[in-house]
């Protein structure tokens, strides 16, 4: 059967990619069941829903920043989902440089983290400007833990500009996997920067060094409300951006079959010696 100007000749894999020594696209371009996909959105947007009530009008205003620390049901769920977003980057990406697990499958699960990575942590960076102009009196100051999260950011955003470099499938994934994994370096940093320099912004309200959360009752469950309903987002969003991954992949393997299919049509063919003489 052909694809794309090229003939399969086992596992996915076309003549032309045979040739160039390219990885075949992976043959499903989904990581959870339709219905599975369609029921975690639903459930990512109840899950919203009901954040929105609690944190509106459930949990009760903070004793010392008031209605402003609302913010932070938002802000910290979107901080603890960039977190998570670069760390299953970074373990992608390790499993495609591992040759046992090597994979397109790693690479594109890793370019699609961490899109979303920089999508929550984008958010966590405006959250925590709204947050700060009414409690600290202005909307950025050069901080340990603000100034490392927008490292993060920006080392994150080089990652994916990265990609978007023309190469080979194999070139590309293998220098963003060592992108990805020197840019999660920074995760601990922008973590423990809060314990390691004095910093404006307050030190860690549940993950603290002495494990001892200072939130309780309605309050806690509206943030750990949060933190589900941003982690079903992010699962639905990654099982959406990967099939799309999986699509441009296919897309750009085609396009390029064709092309050398073509090329190969235009050549000039060899006479045989003395072809064309009496």
């Amino acid at each position: 059967m052909t694809v794309g100007g090229g003939v399969t000749v086992g596992g996915g894999v076309t003549a032309a990619q045979a040739g160039t020594g390219r990885m075949s696209t992976p043959d499903t371009a989904r990581l959870l069941p339709r219905r599975a996909s369609i029921a975690l959105g639903w459930g990512s947007l109840a899950a919203l829903v009901l954040l929105a009530l609690f944190g509106l009008w459930g949990a009760p205003p903070d004793a010392v920043q008031g209605d402003a620390q609302r913010i932070m049901y938002l802000h910290v769920p979107a901080a603890w989902l960039a977190y998570l977003a670069f760390g299953v980057t970074s373990v992608t990406s390790a499993l495609y440089l591992w040759p046992r697990t090597r994979s397109t499958v790693w690479d594109l699960l890793a370019g699609a983290s961490a899109e979303l990575g920089v999508l929550f942590t984008g958010l966590t960076l405006v959250l925590g400007s709204l947050w700060g102009r009414p409690v600290w009196g202005i909307w950025w100051a050069w901080d340990a833990r603000l100034t490392t999260t927008a490292v993060l950011f920006f080392l994150y955003l080089g990652y994916l500009s990265l990609r978007r470099i023309p190469a080979s499938v194999e070139t590309r994934a293998t220098r963003c996997a060592i992108a990805a994994l020197i840019a999660f370096v920074d995760v601990p940093i922008v973590h423990l920067s809060v314990n390691w320099w004095r910093t404006l912004h307050q030190q860690a309200t549940v993950f603290n060094p002495a494990l001892n959360p200072k939130i309780h009752g309605v309050m806690a469950f509206t943030l750990w409300l949060g933190v589900f309903a941003f982690t079903l987002l992010y699962v639905y969003l990654l099982d959406r951006r990967y099939g799309l991954a999986v699509l441009e992949e296919g897309l750009e393997e085609r396009e390029l079959d064709a092309a050398i299919a073509q090329r190969v049509a235009d050549a000039p063919r060899s006479q045989p010696v003395g072809a064309g003489h009496e």
